[in-house]
């Protein structure tokens, strides 16, 4: 019979011998520092990364300026993103992380009367992170640092659209400890596979969709299991009671920071259809001040695009939409010659409209009008996309219900982008955003495996649900869960009568 083609064996793909040999290089390297430094206590963990966070304190124009050349932020972007948020879950981690990682006394059930329950939280072994061009050195420092205080080993590879080459190695020299265990790869896609190939305990990967979609139907072959942070088309949606300014200066900050270039920026902006055109007219009206220029002093709010193809999807996604008779209220088409773009507002957008369906990851707004709660919730669930959403409204019933609504992994109510800015909070996403989270005590966790333990009491005493079975013991045991489980009077004298028969009668011998 025919196979189906999505079912045949697919070639290995194709990774040039030298991208084999640096692939195996590293994982050698990482799995014999690791044996070397398996016995580190979480406490001697964080004492190296408190090392770290100092490093990048002292260092951060340092940062800031490779940040920028690299990948064209404006200053303040670099600043607070790549490290404030690195260094805020550097703190989050020192005031956490021992107290998560410590193995958790569980609760034993009165079945298993006499018993301890515990659940350790082990290391994978050797994990493999694999990071974007948007935010490379905070999405980078995030995930090894979490690698790190779980008790692995790190080889990490970053976009070779935005490498910073050295840029992490020159932070993590603070520390021999952590340079042993964090080995820094640098390639192409074809790098990743090989390094898959290697078979990590685990692979950490954030980018696009079809790039996720390689990763996980490679990693199956070898059961390797993965986490995908992948991309977003997150809707901001404003009701007619929400403060104006407030909500116009989010919308612009959302839709804008970092060039547009963010998966939990906001890609759609749902206004109640009364105050939608006031609310663009003083969406347009803020636009207008907005400074856009590369290699500022502190004194832009918009950088450059980091590479040619994303402004060509731009490009693509804003002529589409004004093909297809969308307005276009601010900006322009942008030149095919600059990635300095500035920003775009679209309204009379329609579900039709590529800019509406599919991801952008530039700094275009498009505006499309709601007429109720169940018609804004209807429109921004009608994606296949579920990574953050924002809400505005000074209804904090409606916002609590409409954020419960929304088929998404994070909710900002009167904000935006902030569910992923707390590191208490877990940042993922649902539907094809991805699955699996970062920061937190979910995400911390996924950094390692669980291991249930129970523990019991030397001696001689021969357990209920042993050998050998007989009818007798058959009786006892259903008047035991009819006492556990049943509607009863005085059911703890119960549980106790039938329990200790049940316990008297297995300690007798078989006859």
């Amino acid at each position: 019979m025919n196979t189906p083609d999505e079912f045949k064996p697919r070639p290995r793909d194709n990774v040039l011998p030298y991208e084999a040999e640096v692939a195996r290089m590293a994982f050698t390297n990482a799995r014999t520092a690791l044996r070397a430094h398996s016995q580190l206590s979480t406490k001697e963990r964080l004492a190296e990364l408190s090392k770290l966070k100092q490093t990048i304190l002292a260092h951060r124009s340092m940062i800031i300026a490779r940040v920028m050349e690299e990948v064209g932020k404006c200053r303040t972007d670099a600043l607070v993103a790549e490290v404030l948020g690195t260094l805020d879950w550097l703190n989050w981690l020192e005031k956490n992380a021992q107290r998560l990682l410590k193995p958790e006394k569980v609760k034993t059930p009165i079945t298993l009367l006499g018993k301890q329950s515990l659940l350790l939280h082990e290391p994978l072994g050797v994990v493999l992170i694999i990071c974007p061009w948007n935010y490379p050195f905070h999405n980078a420092i995030t995930g090894i640092a979490a690698s790190f205080v779980t008790g692995n080993a790190v080889v990490y590879k970053p976009s070779e659209h935005a490498p910073c080459k050295g840029l992490i190695e020159q932070v993590l020299a603070c520390s021999s400890v952590l340079q042993s265990l964090v080995r820094v790869v640098y390639g192409a896609g074809s790098l990743g596979s090989a390094l898959i190939e290697q078979q990590p305990a685990k692979i950490f990967f954030t980018g696009s969709g079809p790039t996720g979609s390689k990763i996980m139907a490679q990693a199956s072959r070898e059961l390797i299991p993965v986490e995908l942070e992948l991309g977003g088309k997150d809707p901001m949606i404003v009701f007619a009671d929400a403060p104006m300014a407030r909500s116009v200066a989010g919308a612009l900050w959302g839709g804008f920071t970092n060039a547009g270039q963010s998966c939990s920026g906001v890609e759609r902006l749902l206004v109640e259809h009364s105050v939608q055109d006031r609310f663009v007219d003083s969406l347009v009206k803020e636009a207008q001040k907005l400074v856009v220029r590369v290699g500022d002093n502190g004194d832009a709010d918009v950088g450059r695009m980091t590479v040619g193809f994303q402004r060509d999807k731009v490009i693509e996604h804003v002529q589409d939409a004004l093909n297809l008779g969308a307005r276009l209220r601010f900006g322009a088409v942008p030149s095919a010659n600059s990635l300095t773009v500035q920003p775009i507002i679209l309204d009379r957008v329609t579900p039709a409209m590529r800019v509406w369906n599919e991801e952008t990851f530039g700094p275009v707004l498009p505006v499309m009008a709601f007429t109720s709660e169940a018609h804004a919730i209807e429109l921004a669930n009608d994606t296949h996309y579920g990574l953050c959403a924002s809400v505005f409204t000074a209804d904090k019933q409606r916002a609590l219900r409409v954020a419960g609504a929304l088929e998404v992994g994070g909710v900002s109510i009167n904000n935006v982008n902030m569910s992923e800015g707390n590191p208490g909070l877990p940042f993922g996403g649902a539907k094809k955003s991805g699955f699996g989270k970062l920061r937190g005590p979910e995400g911390l966790l996924g950094f390692t495996r669980s291991k249930a333990v129970l523990i019991d009491k030397a001696g001689s005493k021969i357990e209920a649900n042993w050998y050998p079975y007989t009818p007798r013991k058959f009786k006892l045991f259903e008047r035991f869960i009819q006492a556990l489980y049943g509607p009863r009077r005085l059911r703890l004298l119960a549980i106790a009568w039938h329990g200790l028969r049940l316990e008297a009668f297995s300690q007798k011998p078989r006859k």
